[in-house]
């Protein structure tokens, strides 16, 4: 008999909103997770530790533990942490990097973890990666996705406005990695998985075209909404394929040879930018610029502390960040000079797009 269905992994619950924070104990309880209240509360710098004091009170049987940094050897303490005692989940509280841990920490652990995001810097609130640095630089490693997702406005808005942008950064380069994957299944035969297309073009879509602002909540429900997508699409397809190409090869680059520069979604979207118009779309390449310039996110070297040969030697490291990914960056296989070429018609490119001369 055929296959009829297949499952997917999805968050059990998420609650995007105001005040979204104060209902953690009673989705635990509800949701039959802790109905003893035995959780580890992990917790990054800054909010998670003022969320943390709002909930004790209604946590009796929770343990607190500061999470102070994305690495390895952070993520494997907190999984010794969570095997010292019996407990029925994690909580995390804060940004990408405390939840990117505590994923890490749970699924090797075995059991589930909630997922408090206080930004929304990228789609790591719901994906099924971790990004951990370790000795050797910064790894990505398959974790399970979160059981629930809350996202509380309140702390999105009072956060720094890079760690709320850049997640239209990161949620708008879908669009490239789309390109690349299909670029992959025409030129290499690659397996592509069009539902996990569709969960990744959904929420690119969904955000590219917006007028509002992160000022504005309806916009922020969407980002966020959109960034939780961006991980269903991953976890559909078992790969960050549909969410990561030749954007997030240069992200990477960047990070190695320049640790630092910016945000991982500010990278990400420059990198799209950069891999939109290395293949000649200028409807969508001008769509990208409009978007990211409207949201004041970077589209030129400049804009992130590089020079035009920094970027140059980035974009010529890049493949070599994921040697088993097939993208523009590999297909048009560029020399140095090629690709300063490239570098400096693109920052023209983009110049002209912001002052509406095509």
């Amino acid at each position: 008999m055929p296959l009829l269905a297949r499952m997917l992994a999805s968050p059990l619950h998420l609650e995007i909103g105001a005040g979204a924070v104060e209902g953690v104990p009673q989705l635990l309880h509800d949701r039959y997770i802790s109905t003893t209240g035995s959780v580890l509360v992990a917790v990054g710098p800054s909010t998670g530790d003022e969320i943390w004091q709002r909930l004790e009170p209604r946590l009796p049987g929770a343990t607190f533990r500061a999470v102070h940094e994305a690495s390895l050897s952070a993520a494997t303490e907190l999984q010794v942490a969570l095997g010292e005692r019996g407990y029925d989940a994690v909580v995390a509280i804060g940004g990408g990097k405390t939840l990117d841990v505590a994923k890490y920490a749970a699924t090797r652990a075995g059991i589930p973890m909630i997922a408090v995001a206080t930004n929304l810097a990228h789609d790591g609130i719901c994906s099924p990666v971790a990004s951990l640095e370790h000795a050797h630089g910064k790894g990505s490693f398959g974790v399970a996705m979160p059981l629930s997702v809350v996202v509380d406005l309140d702390y999105v808005r009072a956060a720094p406005a890079p760690l709320v942008s850049g997640g239209i950064g990161d949620v708008v380069s879908n669009l490239s990695a789309i390109e690349d994957w299909l670029l992959a299944g025409a030129q290499r035969g690659e397996p592509v998985d069009g539902l996990a297309l569709a969960f990744a073009r959904t929420a690119a879509e969904a955000v590219i075209g917006r007028t509002d602002s992160v000022q504005d909540e309806a916009f922020l429900v969407v980002l966020a909404e959109a960034l939780v997508l961006s991980g269903m699409a991953m976890a559909a397809a078992g790969t960050s394929r549909p969410c990561s190409g030749a954007c997030h090869e240069i992200l990477h680059a960047v990070d190695q040879l320049y640790p630092g520069t910016a945000g991982h979604g500010e990278l990400a979207g420059l990198g799209a930018a950069f891999a939109t118009y290395l293949r000649g779309q200028e409807d969508r390449f001008a769509q990208v610029v409009t978007c990211l310039t409207r949201h004041e996110l970077p589209c030129l070297p400049g804009e992130v502390g590089l020079s035009q040969d920094q970027f140059t030697a980035a974009v010529l490291a890049a493949p070599e960040t994921r040697p088993d990914r097939y993208t523009i960056l590999e297909h048009l296989a560029m020399d140095d000079g090629l690709a300063a070429e490239r570098v400096g018609d693109f920052v023209t490119a983009v110049e002209q797009v912001r002052t509406g001369v095509r």
